[in-house]
């Protein structure tokens, strides 16, 4: 690695015990989409449908992880990355969401968390992150109750195979954006709208968060078990009470639908009068069953959002104004560059008392990048990073529990909707040749978490 200093950042002052690392995503790195008895996932599925994705890409192939796992789980070690977060494709252990398990599926998994083992990495499971079973989807999904135990089942498979060697544990990911864009706005994969299927939706996940984390207690000793939650600082545009009410309602739904209700709070309904259409989707017990004490809390966090009343949006009465819109300094995604946001959003996460520890399970930003030299100067996404690792330096310091940062992500990756065009990793990957190249900010990082 190259020697150089990390700008007055060094990895000594976070604490022996702070967790340094890396996030990816199985649909977004795997590809190999069909192969071995993979079952189609919603992603899948949402992918051949034109005008889904950008430029109509899709996920087949992407970083084919699938087939150079060591290739870049070596690449890890070289820049001194001990913590591998991945998450694991239900489709490739259960094709058909229940039932048969795919030994060959398992076999993938294994060799995944052998090798990383064998080079000193520790890996960090996702149990669900977004691709869910198709056959499942068709029978509704996150919408139908039966989820609860389609997904019992799923996590039951990964505890038994896994967790004599995998100790550290994700259940969900996201859970407001893959309701919310999945199930209510119908942007990403299964593309369903309206109330009727986000309310269930939420409630469900909402239920299965707890659920994985009692069936990973019960099946794997010593785990170290969490959940993530997007979340971004909200703003009121004004000081007008309009826009306050506004920004009350967002942080409601953004950044307290699903903590809440696993801490026994319940669901934020007096801020959000709307969430009250939730209860008829709950039946006894549904309160208590939604606790579970978790032994971290995953903040995942990109930007703020500065918001505004809007009579033209229903139920909120509120929208967001794009950082395009503001005239600030913004990334591919049209996100606004805000590194103090992660700094509240940890001081949020901390102020309920019975989180324990938080981890900054994502975080990271897409910029344009230019391989020249065959090197990649992206001093934007570098710039972002040091701000924002700096900003859980801050919360350290204040005495806020943050023990750990993953970047988002390791290597360029098929994000979504946007397809391949916002490249968020330390790695840059040519989709036509999957050549790797560290990037600046790799390098960064590598000089930073390997500092003593």
């Amino acid at each position: 690695m190259p020697k150089g200093n990390s700008s007055k950042l060094c990895a000594k002052d976070f604490g022996e015990n702070f967790v340094w690392g890396v996030a990816t995503a199985a649909h977004q790195i795997e590809g190999a989409y069909d192969k071995h008895n993979k079952g189609k996932s919603i992603w899948d599925a949402f992918s051949l449908k034109k005008g889904n994705i950008y430029q109509n890409q899709n996920g087949n192939i992407s970083c084919d992880f699938y087939h150079r796992y060591k290739e870049d789980i070596l690449l890890m070690k070289s820049m001194g990355i001990q913590n591998f977060r991945f998450s694991i494709s239900w489709t490739r252990i259960l094709p058909n969401g229940v039932g048969k398990i795919n030994e060959k599926g398992i076999q993938f998994y294994n060799d995944v968390i052998n090798f990383c083992l064998k080079c000193d990495i520790t890996p960090w499971v996702t149990l669900y992150h977004w691709d869910l079973p198709q056959v499942l989807e068709e029978q509704g999904g996150w919408v139908n109750r039966k989820i609860l135990e389609w997904f019992k089942e799923y996590v039951t498979v990964c505890a038994i195979s896994f967790g004599d060697r995998v100790k550290n544990w994700m259940v969900l990911n996201e859970p407001m954006v893959f309701t919310g864009a999945g199930y209510f706005l119908g942007v990403h994969a299964p593309g369903k709208k309206g109330l009727k299927q986000f309310l269930p939706a939420v409630h469900h996940a909402v239920l299965c968060q707890a659920i994985g984390g009692r069936v990973l207690r019960s099946l794997v000793n010593n785990a170290n078990i969490g959940t993530t939650f997007s979340c971004s600082q909200i703003t009121p545009y004004s000081t007008k009470k309009k826009d306050i009410v506004a920004a009350k309602k967002a942080d409601a739904i953004l950044n307290r639908l699903f903590i809440e209700p696993s801490l026994g709070m319940g669901y934020p309904l007096q801020d959000v009068p709307v969430l009250k259409r939730i209860l008829k989707f709950l039946e006894p017990e549904d309160k208590e069953n939604s606790v579970f004490d978790f032994d971290f809390i995953g903040v995942q966090n990109y930007t703020r959002e500065v918001v505004k009343h809007s009579f033209l949006v229903p139920y909120l009465r509120a929208k967001i104004i794009k950082a395009s819109k503001r005239n600030v300094k913004k990334t591919l995604m049209d996100w606004e560059v805000y590194p103090p946001s992660l700094y509240n959003m940890i001081v949020h996460f901390n102020s309920y008392p019975n989180v324990k520890k938080v981890i900054i399970t994502e975080n990271g930003a897409a910029f344009t990048d230019a391989v020249i030299d065959n090197k990649i100067k992206d001093e934007d996404r570098k710039a972002y990073l040091e701000d924002c690792v700096k900003e859980v330096k801050r919360a350290r310091g204040k005495g806020f529990k943050v023990d750990g940062y993953f970047v988002w992500t390791f290597t360029d990756n098929f994000e979504w909707a946007e397809g391949y065009y916002p490249r968020f990793g330390l790695v840059h990957v040519d989709f036509k040749t999957q050549k790797r190249r560290i990037k600046d900010s790799g390098f960064w990082y590598s000089r930073l978490i390997t500092s003593t």
